[in-house]
């Protein structure tokens, strides 16, 4: 009998802007080799034969507060909800999702899988962001993990975690399954035309960021770093869609204060395409990720697959992806006890970010071998095919455990 997985989502190509929607976009493509694959996701009608529904916006909701932005996304669960009749299990994948997957459990008695992207407790700076909305998420995301028939942990950090913040949980019913990447798309390039078009010298070693402005991806703590980094080093910020517009001023006013004390300074603060992305990935001597939460880190997993060696905060699920000595840097992190879980010494957690990626720009050839090392990494560990094994499998595991139960 074929099985008939309905994939709930926030994020699906072409609207994909964090690692969830990477994940999923992958992940189904993966599955179609497995079993009856079926996205459901937000936003407008797609032309993908995986997508068999898209939910869109809700002009009773429309407004500027940032509780209703919540509203909408609860409003379009229950248009996925909907729409997934005939489906076998219900797959869904962050707080957007999660109650989708939770209703359609108790309308078709069908079992709910989540996949943990991260953890609503453990990102209190959405607060600033979302308003009254944060309850809203945190509210989804706890009935959806709470029912769920299996929750998949993207690393064992994460699982660590939901045990923590969801401690009513049977340990039972959590799996690890790591998240994955496509090495033939995030495969080194050496073309240098994205570079020279925002003028970035090739010549000149480079510490690369990419993602969001968020008070999660740390990258104010970048660029307290920057000060102390070599002055050949550029520094490359792929960063934009701020939190908050007071975090983007933030950032913006650093940058400009940063730039008064240094040159090869590069802001690209745009959703660049993802062939420019692999070629500065490709390019860097080093990938920095200066995050303070990160239950997985896949932007990791793809500097890997372009080698670029690695400095990445020792958080989450991060050391489960960078090596120590091998594919990077692990630089030690310690929260302090302000409401966002910031660095207890902001300073030393700066200087210790610069002292790892000077490492690498004082050593051009070790860090070239630790790229190497990397993509190894990532070929033998990350690849789709084997994560979509382990995903069906569990499909048919908590499908079978319904039929015992009855």
């Amino acid at each position: 009998m074929t099985l008939h997985a309905a994939l709930i989502t926030r994020e699906y190509p072409p609207a994909v802007y964090g690692g969830a929607g990477v994940h999923v976009e992958h992940l189904a493509r993966a599955l179609a080799d497995h079993v009856n694959v079926q996205v459901h996701c937000f936003g407008e009608p797609r032309d993908d034969p995986l997508v068999a529904g898209a939910h869109g916006t809700w002009e009773a909701l429309a407004g500027d507060a940032p509780h209703l932005a919540a509203l909408r996304h609860l409003a379009t669960d229950l248009s996925i909800v909907a729409g997934l009749e005939g489906a076998d299990v219900a797959h869904s994948h962050t707080w957007y999702a999660n109650l989708a997957g939770h209703l359609a459990a108790l309308v078709y008695d069908i079992p709910h899988v989540v996949t943990t992207h991260s953890l609503e407790p453990l990102r209190p700076w959405k607060r600033e962001q979302l308003g009254g909305g944060y309850a809203l998420s945190s509210f989804a995301e706890r009935t959806g993990i709470e029912g769920a028939d299996a929750v998949i942990a993207v690393s064992a950090g994460m699982r660590d975690d939901v045990l923590r913040c969801y401690p009513d949980i049977d340990p039972e019913k959590l799996t690890v399954i790591h998240n994955g990447i496509d090495p033939d798309v995030y495969t080194p390039d050496r073309r240098t035309d994205a570079l020279e078009r925002f003028g970035i010298d090739t010549d000149r070693p480079s510490i690369v960021f990419v993602g969001r402005i968020t008070r999660q991806k740390g990258v104010t703590h970048l660029l307290d770093a920057a000060a102390d980094l070599d002055r050949e080093a550029q520094l490359i910020l792929c960063a934009g869609a701020p939190d908050t517009p007071e975090l983007g001023r933030e950032v913006s006013d650093a940058v400009a204060a940063l730039r008064e004390q240094r040159d090869g300074v590069f802001w690209i603060d745009e959703m660049l395409p993802r062939p420019d992305i692999v070629q500065l990935l490709s390019h860097a001597t080093a990938f920095a990720c200066p995050s303070i939460y990160e239950p997985f880190g896949l932007v990791n997993v793809e500097a890997m697959a372009c080698e670029a060696a690695v400095v990445a905060s020792s958080v989450g699920g991060i050391p489960e992806v960078v090596v120590e000595g091998e594919t990077g840097h692990l630089v030690g992190f310690h929260p302090g006890d302000d409401p966002f879980g910031s660095p207890a010494d902001p300073e030393a957690f700066a200087h210790r970010l610069a002292d790892a990626c000077n490492d690498l720009v004082r050593d051009p050839e070790r860090a070239r071998m630790m790229g190497q090392a990397g993509r190894a990494r990532v070929l033998e560990h990350f690849s789709w095919p084997a994560i979509a094994g382990q995903t069906a499998g569990l499909y048919r595991s908590v499908i079978e455990g319904r039929s015992v139960a009855r």
